[in-house]
């Protein structure tokens, strides 16, 4: 099947970049959240992300304005039934994801293919819940979407060959490039990567090393862009510790328990950059170490 319209659930970090590529690559995109407020911040972010594009000449003006005119948004989750594709891109947490297909499976049309943007839930038992197993994968943009060149595509027991081609094709036309997990906890990126920020959080609660220390090291000794506490700050600490909590209770290894101090700084609602402190303290005008 062709894909030409694409529902978008949820404007946040991952909704909002997951619009603008795919508007950029010529969908036309219905970009569905419960707030207002929030489909108002992702239109005014996607216009600032294609004017840095358009700074870089990546683009030009005309393909700006193009996928700009290509987005609607919508408070109405019914709407998304007319799409040929729904890309859900909701809170990391199984209960809302389930809500919102049970929600949208009765205005469906009979083609349209169901995908989630979870970086760790199992998508055999997301699918389960909807009426259409065996049209429903896994869709894992990597953050921040318009830059990042990673889209992991994840079968469930049921998804049938036509769904996978259907989104490897998008994948394709938007410029990117896909890898094909199996649906396990944490896919392939996650699965690796999580632990990693864990057991850097591991080094600091021990005492092995200062934040800063830390981030040097990795930065440095391992040529990695970004620190490894620095990045969780940057993913967010709940979406770390959820999708270590997903690690942990999906492959019943000791070695995925997530860090108290991880658990301790989700708690005190010190979840990074979107809160202005995790790791780090963004307050000011540069980031500082909180401990």
């Amino acid at each position: 099947m062709e894909v030409l319209k694409i529902g978008v659930i949820g404007a946040g970090q991952m909704g909002n970049g997951i619009a603008h590529v795919c508007a950029l690559a010529g969908y036309e995109i219905l970009l569905s959240d419960t707030s207002q407020d929030a489909l108002d911040k992702a239109r005014g972010l996607i216009s600032k992300n294609l004017d840095r594009q358009l700074a870089r000449e990546k683009i030009s003006e005309v393909d700006k304005q193009a996928a700009l005119g290509r987005i609607k948004t919508t408070l109405k989750l019914p709407d998304l039934g007319q799409t040929d594709l729904v890309i859900e891109a909701a809170t990391e947490r199984e209960a809302v994801k389930a809500a919102i297909f049970e929600d949208l499976i009765p205005h469906l049309q009979p083609h349209t293919l169901l995908t989630s943007n979870t970086s760790s839930i199992s998508i055999t038992r997301l699918a389960s819940r909807t009426d259409r197993p065996e049209k429903f994968m896994g869709f894992h943009f990597m953050n921040p979407v318009p830059v990042m060149q990673l889209v992991e595509l994840i079968r469930g027991i049921a998804t049938n060959e036509e769904t996978f081609q259907a989104c490897y094709d998008v994948v394709e036309r938007l410029g990117k490039t896909s890898a094909t997990a199996e649906d396990f906890p944490g896919f392939i990126v996650n699965r690796i990567l999580m632990p990693m920020i864990n057991e850097a959080v591991y080094t600091l609660y021990e005492g092995v090393g200062s934040v800063q220390s830390i981030d040097t090291s990795l930065r440095l000794g391992a040529n990695h862009p970004m620190g490894p506490l620095e990045l969780a700050d940057f993913i967010g600490l709940d979406t770390c510790l959820a999708i270590m909590n997903v690690l942990h209770d999906g492959l019943a290894d000791t070695k995925y328990r997530p860090c108290p101090l991880l658990t301790k700084y989700v708690e005190a609602g010190w979840l990074g950059r979107k809160t202005k402190r995790g790791f780090y303290d963004y307050r000011g005008e540069t980031p500082v170490p909180t401990r």
